[in-house]
């Protein structure tokens, strides 16, 4: 949030590049751009990971290693919206068919302690492959077993909305991998099959990934106004037409019920297809398919609206994976006994078992900061509206647990750019402006209590040096695009994960993540942020990255055991950031702008600055000179409003990190050999790389005057601290 203007200073850095005309970073101070509180902002997130991961971070030396590194708040995400699961966060519960199937609740009265918690495998799944973080399972539309099938979600029907079907209308999408000549449709429908519907095919190159770039056009006999279920084959067109993409849009629904019957009425809404079939007719009548039918990933790949969230107990997820239970994870002390932020499944799951989960944590006493609703829906193709339709349902039920609790989401999966979808009647693309609008429709902005992103900028396999150029607009831009898109001024953001990007790479081990992670901590807050959580907060083993070479999302490297074997370039920027620049067991901090035209010549900042003034009085710049080979001197001096000159005065302590610190040599093939018999013991040697020199951070105390210059050496985040006089 941005706090009230103060009245204060306006403060000049400047730079002496060598003999060159002095440069100049302006901090302006005659008001703050934002507040925060280390305990409430600077964080880190904990994501589902092997079961032996969780039973060996969780223990000493190696958690006292991490917390280390200074990342106060916990983020626990949900990784099981992404896997298209839904969620036993409790192991014991009860299913809503007393044969032991359909829809589970979780018990929310605590009895043994919660160590693991595991997804389960949703088998009336209609997608290929989607957006998530795990592309395992495989749609049953074109599976080739008639026996399954592929069902929406109950929620999305006017027996739980409240509003006519035809507003949250349901639909499947083929994507033939290329142009191919279709004139008809076979459609083998389930319980409940759709009354009214239309098949459609796209005039663009990509519906999924570019849906703004094409329409959607239905065929010239695509339009079924009484469906009768069953086998449907229909002629779309009486020439063949060239088609990549092929959507069938259902907006009437027989609510007849499947083989589960009328006891449970979420077994009887929504649309069920058993198969899908697209080719063409001959004149003799005769159909001839192109789908690809198999039940993998090979099959021809399909994406859909939503997933019905019934299963049974045979799908369980493999158990080399787990989401942390809630016992382990509040008393491991992962947390620091500080407030967590807590998911709730909603994409996969019920209202039911989310109301239970914030049961559960508050009769046991664990402290909630936030609710984060749902995992990604971007990344699962969700339409807004139906979202926020579920949203409001979710909402409704958790706040009569808590009236209290405060919700938010939708933790978008870290685009640089507007969420676009296709457009609405009123021809609105934007994913948050339409889902802000459902919101208010409904009377119910105000249970939308934060609005969470992630933020992973780059491409692991292309990230030049000059990418760090990009940093801080990439945050500033994105941020401004959400808040032109509708979030009210007073609702907080929080970037709920975040990092280089979505793919782990040697760039990770590199010195060019730490010096980014100090502008995107830096530019977020001073853009008005409200939390940012770093991913992933406990150390992983290396996992295969760009052309083969090993990667880690964390901030170590670590052994077959996990014990902490090295630490990397941002574990030592992490500390900068929050023990250095910040005070991190103070109150509120006060964030102040900054500007420098120190350039590249191509109107690239050399050197960014982030300014605060702490609540014991002193101020700190976090400077990043991300000139990769130059270093730079910096000379700060504090300009107030009247013409008066003020400068660090007396003792200032100087912490920093860079190049001259750190360097990681990558993975590579290296010839070994003991020295009295070379030629016949030479082997080879494969390491996944290491970093030498490995810190630490060098510090140093100086007494400042007027005239004191400050070395920036290349490649480097530089943390100035201490107090300012005007004598």
């Amino acid at each position: 949030m941005i706090a009230r203007s103060r009245t204060s200073v306006i403060m000049f850095a400047t730079l002496l590049l060598g003999s060159a005309a002095a440069q100049t970073i302006e901090v302006d101070v005659t008001h703050a751009t934002n507040h925060f509180v280390p305990k409430e902002t600077l964080g880190a997130g904990v994501d589902r990971i092997s079961v032996e991961a969780i039973d060996k971070d969780l223990l000493q030396p190696t958690l006292g290693q991490t917390q280390a590194s200074g990342w106060q708040p916990v983020t626990y995400r949900q990784n099981t919206e992404l896997a298209v699961e839904a969620w036993h966060w409790n192991p014991q519960g009860t299913w809503s068919d007393a044969s032991g199937k359909g829809y589970f609740t979780g018990a929310s009265t605590p009895t043994e302690m919660l160590r693991y918690s595991y997804g389960y495998g949703l088998p009336r799944r209609g997608f290929t492959r989607n957006d998530g973080t795990e592309n395992v399972g495989f749609s049953r539309l074109t599976d080739g077993d008639l026996n399954t099938f592929w069902k929406s979600n109950p929620y999305l029907t006017q027996r739980f909305t409240g509003e006519s079907d035809a507003l949250h209308p349901q639909w499947v999408v083929l994507d033939l991998a290329q142009t191919q000549l279709v004139n008809s449709i076979r459609i083998a429908w389930g319980e409940p099959y759709a009354r009214r519907y239309v098949v459609q095919y796209f005039t663009g190159d990509d519906p999924i990934h570019a849906p703004t770039r094409g329409v959607w056009q239905t065929f010239l006999q695509g339009t079924v106004t009484s469906g009768k279920g069953g086998t449907e084959t229909l002629r779309l067109a009486n020439n063949a037409i060239g088609v990549h993409f092929v959507r069938i849009w259902m907006t009437e629904s027989s609510n007849t019920c499947d083989s589960d019957g009328p006891a449970d009425p979420r077994n009887c809404v929504g649309y069920a297809i058993r198969e899908i079939f697209l080719g063409t007719t001959t004149a003799d009548g005769g159909f001839h398919d192109i789908v690809r039918h198999t039940p993998d990933q090979e099959q021809t790949t399909t994406y859909c609206s939503s997933v019905d969230p019934w299963h049974q107990p045979s799908d369980i997820g493999s158990t080399k994976q787990a989401q942390m239970g809630f016992d382990l994870f509040f008393t491991s002390g992962v947390t620091r006994g500080l407030p967590a932020m807590i998911p709730v499944a909603m994409l996969y799951d019920t209202p039911e078992n989310a109301a239970a989960e914030i049961a559960y944590i508050e009769k046991r006493g664990y402290p909630i900061s936030y609710v984060e609703m749902g995992e990604e829906a971007d990344g699962q193709y969700m339409l807004p509206e139906d979202y926020a339709a579920l949203y409001v349902q979710w909402a409704t039920a958790l706040h009569r647990v808590d009236p209290g609790l405060r919700l938010g989401g939708p933790s978008f999966t870290g685009e640089n750019r507007d969420i676009e979808v296709w457009p609405d009647v009123n021809g609105k693309v934007s994913w948050t402006g339409r889902f802000v609008d459902y919101l208010k429709q409904h009377g119910r902005l105000g249970d939308l209590s934060f609005f969470s992103f992630e933020h992973y900028p780059y491409d692991p396999c292309r990230t030049p040096w000059g990418m760090l150029y990009e940093e801080p607009e990439l945050v500033s831009h994105i941020m401004q695009t959400w808040r032109d898109d509708g979030i009210p001024a007073d609702v907080p953001m929080f970037i709920t994960e975040g990092n280089l990007s979505s793919g782990a790479s040697e760039t990770y081990q590199d010195i060019f993540a730490g010096v980014w992670l100090a502008d995107y901590v830096g530019s977020f807050l001073n853009d008005g942020g409200k939390g940012v959580y770093f991913f992933h907060y406990l150390p992983l083993h290396m996992e295969p990255g760009c052309n083969g070479s090993p990667g880690t999302f964390g901030m170590f490297t670590i052994n077959g055991n996990y014990e902490i074997q090295q630490q990397l370039a941002q574990f030592f920027v992490a500390q900068l950031i929050n023990l250095e620049w910040v005070q991190p067991d103070g109150g509120e901090h006060q964030v102040y702008s900054a500007k420098g035209d120190a350039e590249d010549g191509a109107g690239h900042e050399l050197v960014t600055a982030y300014a605060v003034k702490r609540p014991d009085g002193k101020w700190a710049l976090m400077i990043v000179n991300r000139d990769q080979q130059t270093a730079h001197k910096v000379r700060i001096a504090f300009h107030g409003e009247n013409g008066q000159h003020s400068t660090f005065a007396g003792p200032v302590e100087i912490s920093t990190f860079g190049s001259a610190q750190y360097q990681w040599h990558p993975a590579r093939t290296r010839f070994e050999a003991h020295a009295e018999h070379a030629a016949e013991n030479t082997v080879v040697a494969y390491t996944k790389g290491w970093a030498d020199p490995d810190g630490p951070i060098a510090r140093a105390k100086e007494n400042a005057g007027k005239d004191t210059t400050y070395e920036l050496p290349a490649a480097s985040v530089t943390v100035i601290r201490g107090a300012v006089s005007s004598k």
